[in-house]
């Protein structure tokens, strides 16, 4: 059970990180921060894109490891 929780915590980790990824990307190529018309500062998304893939690396570490701890626990058992 501990397992399967940090298994989607992992996977939650990963999804949130591209969601802002994808949401950063998109107001980095707008056409207002183009034209010097965008609400925010370009460096805003870009330290939040920063952000998103550290989120992401560390979630995928997470995941990683609960894939491993699954492994042992299968070869314990078999």
């Amino acid at each position: 059970m501990l397992i399967s929780g940090a298994s989607q915590a992992g996977l939650r980790g990963i999804q949130n990180g591209m969601e802002g990824l994808r949401a950063n990307a998109s107001e980095l190529a707008s056409a207002r921060q183009m034209d010097g018309s965008a609400v925010r500062d370009i460096s805003k998304p870009l330290v939040e894109q920063m952000q998103n893939v550290q989120q992401v690396e560390a979630s995928a570490k997470v995941l990683r490891a609960s894939d491993e701890m699954i492994g042992r626990l299968i070869r314990e058992i078999a």
